[in-house]
């Protein structure tokens, strides 16, 4: 293995010297990566990668960042969309797909959560209509990261109301820039505006653009889904000096403009790190209630860590991803609980103060509001502990009375039996837009849905 290691390293090097120049413009520097296949080495070579397994494939990504050179995009598109399609889309639609995802000219968002079906997305309710060559989609989603920049949504939609919830939905490629699609943003309570409800009406998806099988949308979901939970918001990288060359500004500006959606993500994971210096800094660090609560956010932290740890490691060893997720997304939500907790004892009442002026400039008050969010986005904590139970611990499944049963028939959120609405053209006149309802429930998703 170390000399399949070596030969890549040195092929990549010589690559590199040939074709590394700082200040080419980003977009012409990606095309060349995608195109030699080193952007994206695992890919299938058909698929503009080069084939190899992650722990070599890994050896590019050193050899890019000694050279100084600027690797693939990061987001949604890259870590989500990429190995779903990857998995299940067809060579022709991954040839047409993949590329402007690896060169960055194409981002994603994800059109998961809807505002009725909360902790269960496969309780959805968007439709999608067989029309020829097309699929004309009506339906509302929300929670969505990107929406009003993105070239594709990854789409769940149903496209059989006779099947069970759970076999008749459809996982699409849909083209974002239509007059089907409105895009709204969403403010939240601690004040940012990252996400957005996303509007269906008669949209149009090629047929062609189906991932997987018709009607089997809910196993590439459950591909997307795995491969979230290990999703991380990019940061722009700070090099001494700041980035040289053209192509390195570039990306530096793109991954700062990507990160500013994530910006309040630290205050969401409770912000542990600050934990112990603001006992300190309230004088409350002799307290013996207090310490026991930054006890117990350093306990947690550091056992949260080595668990991602331990899933980089088995990343890199070319593992898929696995319940081990859910493992990791539970303790953050604990992580996250415990410092609020904590950061509430060292600061008394005023960390119900917002504002500049307030503890800590007002990060204390946004850690409050924000923290409840770690529990609900990418599966809630008890969606976890279900996947943990039954496909960890071997425990019997949950009871699901309804998952025989046509989904026409399934009582809904709102405590009426779920119905197909009629089909685009059965709508009678000025009232085919999708129903906007006008309570919206928090859906357990969260962002990038």
């Amino acid at each position: 293995m170390g000399d399949v290691h070596e030969v890549v390293r040195q092929e990549v090097r010589a690559w590199l010297r040939e074709h590394w120049d700082p200040d080419l413009p980003l977009a012409e520097w990606r095309s060349l990566l995608a195109d030699a296949g080193w952007g994206c080495p695992s890919w299938p070579v058909h698929a503009y990668g080069r084939g190899l397994d992650a722990a070599v494939a890994g050896v590019v990504g050193e050899e890019l960042a000694r050279a100084g050179a600027v690797g693939p995009p990061a987001g949604s598109a890259m870590a989500l969309a990429a190995p779903t399609i990857l998995e299940h889309g067809s060579t022709a639609l991954q040839q047409r797909l993949l590329r402007p995802i690896a060169t960055g000219e194409h981002t994603w968002c994800q059109l998961f959560s809807e505002p009725g079906n909360g902790s269960d997305v496969a309780g959805l309710t968007t439709r999608a209509d067989r029309d020829g060559d097309e699929w004309v989609v009506s339906g509302q989603k929300l929670w969505t990261t990107g929406a009003h920049t993105a070239a594709y949504g990854m789409l769940l939609a149903r496209t059989d109301w006779d099947a069970p919830k759970h076999r008749g939905i459809t996982w699409f490629a849909l083209p974002m820039r239509q007059p089907g699609v409105e895009v709204r943003s969403v403010r939240q309570m601690n004040g940012y505006a990252s996400f957005n409800e996303v509007f269906l009406t008669d949209a149009r998806v090629p047929h062609d653009h189906v991932v997987g099988a018709v009607g089997g949308g809910w196993t590439v979901a459950l591909t997307t889904l795995a491969h979230e939970r290990g999703l991380a918001p990019a940061r722009a990288a700070a090099g001494r000096g700041g980035p040289v060359g053209r192509t390195a500004r570039e990306a530096a500006a793109e991954a700062e403009a990507y990160a500013r959606t994530y910006v309040w993500y630290p205050q969401r994971a409770g912000r542990p790190d600050l934990v112990a210096t603001r006992a300190s800094e309230t004088g409350s660090a002799s307290d013996p209630v207090v310490r026991q609560h930054v006890a117990a956010v350093t306990a947690r932290e550091r056992v949260a860590r080595w668990s991602a740890d331990r899933a980089r490691a088995a990343r890199a060893q070319g593992r898929a991803p696995g319940p081990e997720g859910s493992l990791a997304k539970l303790a953050a939500s604990g992580v996250a609980r415990a410092s609020a907790v904590a950061h509430t004892a060292t600061t008394g009442a005023n960390a119900m103060l917002a504002g500049p002026a307030s503890a800590a400039g007002g990060t204390v008050a946004e850690i409050l509001v924000s923290v409840p969010a770690v529990s609900i986005a990418g599966g809630t904590d008890e969606i976890q502990r279900t996947i943990i139970g039954e496909r960890v611990l071997g425990l019997p499944r949950e009871p699901q009375p309804e998952a025989k049963l046509p989904f026409r028939e399934v009582r809904t959120n709102a405590g009426r039996p779920g119905a197909a609405p009629r089909a685009p053209d059965e709508q009678p006149a000025g009232t085919r837009a999708a129903p906007r309802p006008a309570v919206v429930e928090v859906d357990e998703r969260g962002a990038d849905r």
